[in-house]
């Protein structure tokens, strides 16, 4: 009678077990995803800054460990960057800095309910390329002072967000913060100075498809 038990206890296991790893399995998803980011440089060493509109787009997956839980790595390419004007004594001007990066964020998705879920992460870019534009260059050039050397290569910092979740397209907000700063030092008539002396910052939109 006990041995029975025990085996029937067993096959029990075993289906709930069958039954946990098929759900999860049908959760895992891969897919394309693109969107509009609004951004700025975060820096106090400006009179004003303007924020930006740019875009958003690459690819993702979604590991799901539990049925509540998974992790979300992506990668996509994503502009940054701010409009910031200048007012000192060597520097009076405005410029806008244009800075494209290959992002690769590793998410931790909390499922709040079915169709709703919460994520928060770290993120890794890369600066593929970047455009300094004088918009006024009152007492400095912006364009023939600073080139693409003069901004830091590897930027990290976190990502928290929202998003809508549906069978194959799902609707998100994030919020990126960097801890990099975005500019390198340099020597500006005898004086040392970092364009931009400042941070990325960046809310997208976002929406995104599941392929499978």
């Amino acid at each position: 009678m006990k041995k029975s038990k025990i085996i029937m206890t067993m096959m029990l296991l075993i289906s709930a077990s069958q039954l946990t790893f098929s759900q999860l399995k049908n959760d895992f998803k891969f897919g394309i995803k693109g969107g509009v980011n609004f951004t700025n440089i975060n820096t106090n060493n400006t009179s004003e800054n303007k924020s930006l509109t740019g875009v958003n787009f690459g690819i993702f997956a979604k590991l799901p460990i539990t049925s509540s839980f998974a992790i979300q790595p992506e990668m996509y390419f994503t502009t940054k960057g701010s409009e910031l004007t200048y007012q000192s004594v060597f520097v009076d001007g405005t410029a806008q800095f244009d800075l494209n990066y290959i992002e690769v964020p590793v998410l931790a998705v909390f499922k709040i309910t079915n169709k709703f879920n919460v994520q928060l992460g770290p993120y890794a870019s890369y600066l593929v390329n970047s455009n300094v534009k004088n918009v006024s260059d009152i007492n400095f050039n912006f364009e023939d002072n600073i080139d693409s050397g003069d901004f830091t290569k590897f930027d990290t910092g976190v990502a928290a967000g929202v998003e809508f979740e549906g069978k194959s397209f799902s609707l998100g907000v994030r919020y990126n913060f960097g801890l990099i700063t975005v500019g390198e030092e340099k020597t500006y008539f005898g004086t040392n100075y970092i364009f931009p002396d400042g941070k990325n910052s960046v809310l997208n939109v976002y929406l995104s498809y599941s392929i499978f």
